[in-house]
């Protein structure tokens, strides 16, 4: 029930938002984020960390029946992992919100709380149409405050959002719906590995069954499948090319938005890959994995240059994701241990350290009302407490050794460059004699060479930015500029040095250093100890390698026997539900619970 009362808990507390006074809605949103943190930490502790591939704290309530949808959850150590992030970043952005939200104030908590209850209903489905309704209900908050309380350019930024990644989730919504009909087509495959047919079967949304059913999927239609789940996961991560809508969203979002969308609705993008592209057409993925690697590695390049030449702090943050997800996504499709278990904990440090850039850019954007680096510098010299976390946070984001980017960005260099069953082949043959791969893949060194060169633009363009703006000679406007004006309840007027918002001290206050402590003390827990979490993520990671590895044998992308009932191979025990493996294959994902 703590799952449930992780989706439900957000959701009451923002009706009570919406009833409640101006000046009460935040202590009232504050509660309410605090109670999903501290139910969250109840569904830690209850986790068994030990079997995390196994889906525990199950519930499920019968919904329509007759269309076999449930309102049933469930999470493994990946989803509980991401859960824990969101439930941390829930406190931390209201509590960001205190001093910039000034108009609306009811409206604005009342829907950041149901943004918070719908991202942990994403991560905690295990039906399929739950978790899209979660997934796409998660456009209306943050469209709305993008278009109410972003920056002068809010409109269109928050129409291009919506548009973009409504567009793309359709279109995955019909991949998706598609494995579930097949799976009524009765198809699926035995023990030792023939196609045969069980007879038509109800439907069902089940995400383990639709999995194991998937399995039968002909590699050609498995590649459309995968088309299809990608323009909407892939629009949400974003991958190059489908990434131009996220540098005018992070741009003109509020502070809390930014964090937001840096911090875990970028990560549906990446959940939705490792859960469905992955999880049901791990052939296709096998197959394309160069093609995508080759987007991801764009993206990593592309990303860095244009954060090279930017003059908005926040806009060079918001590309800077780009880059970043390239590296988590490239993890991802080396299709491997080491590559896999790093873009997953990727998901989890960009979450802490980029939201913890918008953070600071948020509180000196409410003191001097510009992001612009050719009007602030020296901020060391006025606001050293401030300073120290930004230079701390840019050196997570870079991947400076002992911090949290670092490891994530090597597990995931190191599973791409292994990605190559004979590193030998091709123009490193002609070194000499070919040496075995540590594993099978379609990628290897050219790859994670290629990519480590984005990790030497980040490193350029981040410096260069804390060198500008934190270091020198200090500069401040002499006025607000044209952002001040718009959602953020700005006092107008803040002047040369010491002018800003009346509520704020030149430095940090309490509150703001309280903020972003907890993001410190994580960024360094993970950067000098991440063995706990790596050891969690194995045993998913485990099965999901184990998986791709059988596609690769069983299902070729050309000459595959048809599927058609006629044409199938009956099963050995036709009168059976399912063959045995399916059985027991349902048992594992679903942990038991019946």
């Amino acid at each position: 029930m703590e799952l449930l009362g992780l989706i439900a808990v957000p959701l009451v507390f923002a009706g009570a938002c919406a009833l409640s006074g101006e000046r009460q809605a935040k202590i009232t949103a504050l509660i309410g984020a605090l109670a999903q943190l501290g139910l969250a930490i109840v569904a830690d502790l209850r986790f068994n960390w030990a079997d995390g591939g196994t889906y525990q704290l199950t519930h499920s309530i019968p919904w329509l029946k007759e269309l076999g949808i449930t309102l049933s959850v469930g999470v493994d150590s990946v989803s509980m992992l991401l859960i824990l992030l969101t439930a941390l970043l829930g406190p931390i952005c209201v509590l960001a919100s205190f001093t910039a939200i000034k108009e609306r104030v009811r409206t604005y908590y009342s829907w950041l709380l149901i943004l918070q209850g719908m991202m942990v209903g994403v991560f905690a489905a295990r039906d399929l149409i739950l978790f899209y309704i979660c997934f796409e209900f998660t456009l209306i908050p943050m469209f709305i405050m993008i278009s109410l309380w972003g920056s002068t350019n809010r409109k269109k930024a928050s129409v291009k959002f919506f548009l973009y990644t409504f567009t793309g989730s359709v279109i995955a919504l019909a991949g998706l719906v598609y494995v579930a009909w097949f799976h009524t087509q009765g198809t699926a495959i035995d023990v030792t590995g023939r196609i045969g047919n069980l007879g038509a079967r109800p439907w069902t949304f089940d995400i383990a069954t639709l999995a194991i059913s998937a399995k039968a999927i002909p590699g050609h239609i498995q590649a459309i499948i995968m088309a299809a789940m990608l323009l909407g996961f892939a629009v949400k991560v974003p991958i190059f090319p489908f990434h131009t809508w996220l540098p005018l969203a992070h741009t003109e979002a509020p502070t809390a938005g930014s964090v937001i969308l840096a911090g875990v609705l970028l990560k549906l993008g990446t959940y939705g890959i490792l859960r469905f592209v992955l999880g049901f057409t791990p052939a296709a993925v096998a197959e394309y994995a160069p093609l995508l690697a080759t987007l991801c590695i764009v993206g990593i390049i592309y990303g860095g240059l244009i954060c090279w030449v930017q003059t908005d702090v926040k806009k060079l943050v918001a590309y800077s994701s780009v880059a970043h997800l390239g590296f988590c996504m490239l993890g991802m499709f080396s299709l491997n241990t080491i590559g896999l278990q790093g873009s997953i904990l990727y998901m989890i440090n960009h979450g802490l350290s980029t939201g913890a850039l918008f953070l600071l850019i948020g509180m000196i954007y409410e003191r001097y009302h510009t992001r612009n680096m050719n009007e602030l510098g020296g901020l060391a010299a006025k606001m050293p407490v401030w300073s120290t976390f930004m230079v701390f946070f840019a050196m997570a984001s870079v991947g400076l050794p002992g911090l949290n980017g670092f490891i994530s960005e090597f597990l995931c260099l190191l599973g791409t460059f292994q990605a190559s069953s004979a590193w030998g082949s091709g123009i490193w043959g002609s070194l000499g004699a070919a040496t075995p791969g540590g594993t099978s893949g379609n990628l290897g060194p050219w790859y994670a060479a290629i990519a480590g060169v984005g990790m030497v633009i980040a490193a350029m363009y981040l410096l260069y930015m804390v060198g500008k703006v934190v270091w020198g000679t200090f500069k401040a406007p002499g006025g607000h500029d044209s952002h001040g004006s718009h959602g953020h309840g700005h006092a107008a007027g803040a002047g040369q040095g010491d002018s800003h918002h009346g509520e704020l001290p030149t430095d940090l206050s309490k509150r703001e250093i309280g903020i972003l402590l907890p993001l410190a003390a994580l960024c360094i827990l993970l950067g000098v100890y991440p063995k706990p979490v790596t050891k969690a993520l194995e045993a998913p990671v485990a099965l999901i390698v184990k998986s791709v590895d059988q596609a690769r044998e069983t299902t070729p992308m050309t000459e595959i026997p048809s599927v058609a009932p006629r044409q199938v191979v009956p099963l050995t025990r036709p009168t059976a539900p399912a063959p045995a493996e399916l059985r027991e294959e349902d048992s594992r994902s679903n942990g038991g619970h019946q």
